[in-house]
């Protein structure tokens, strides 16, 4: 059985990179949200196993949406994905619960590293 996966990323291009790199593979994406407040609807929805989640998005930033997908769900599991290599961001987002990051752009066999630590 696969694997639900989320994307939370206002790039489209995001989406169909994470969706190409799991084809064929034992994760499924079943839905995608261009910012946090749709992520949450989503989340809600589709009861994925893992998230992949943008740290910069409008309306809803991905600490913000993090912050509320653990008060939803406080055994979520979430790859932060971020371009930008601030550190900053990254230790909020450690200090929210997220454990996982990787960096954009990803190799698909990185991708599908993370998502299998994640859910470990």
């Amino acid at each position: 059985m696969s694997k639900k996966v989320l994307v939370i990323d206002d790039s489209p291009f995001v989406y169909k990179a994470v969706t190409k790199a799991l084809t064929d593979s034992e994760y499924e994406v079943v839905g995608n949200a261009l910012n946090g407040s749709m992520g949450l609807e989503k989340y809600s929805q589709l009861k994925p196993d893992v998230v992949t989640l943008d740290v910069t998005m409008p309306i809803m930033d991905g600490l913000e949406t993090a912050s509320n997908l653990f008060k939803m769900n406080p055994d979520v599991r979430i790859v932060m994905l971020s371009a930008m290599g601030d550190e900053t961001l990254l230790n909020q987002a450690k200090e929210i619960g997220v454990k996982h990051f990787l960096t954009k752009p990803f190799k698909p066999d990185a991708l599908k590293e993370k998502l299998a630590v994640a859910l470990q």
